[in-house]
């Protein structure tokens, strides 16, 4: 199944969504650098298992924060 860009976007915000409220949740201010930073330590994670879309939309994020994805 191919993913779509709106897909991608949409999966992109939800990650992204979900990194800053934790991070507002243990009263740290989301920084994009810190964001990237997360969302990189998720990714690296083998532990757990993610779809297609999660993992291509967490490397997108890494992109789109400035920093390189893996």
């Amino acid at each position: 199944m191919s993913i779509t860009d709106k897909e991608l976007y949409d999966e992109m915000c939800r990650v992204v969504g979900k990194v800053v409220l934790e991070m507002r949740d243990l009263g740290q201010e989301p920084k994009h650098v810190v964001i990237a930073g997360v969302v990189r330590t998720m990714s690296a994670n083998s532990k757990i298992q993610r779809s297609e879309l999660t993992s291509a939309a967490m490397q997108e994020v890494i992109r789109a924060l400035g920093f390189e994805a893996k």
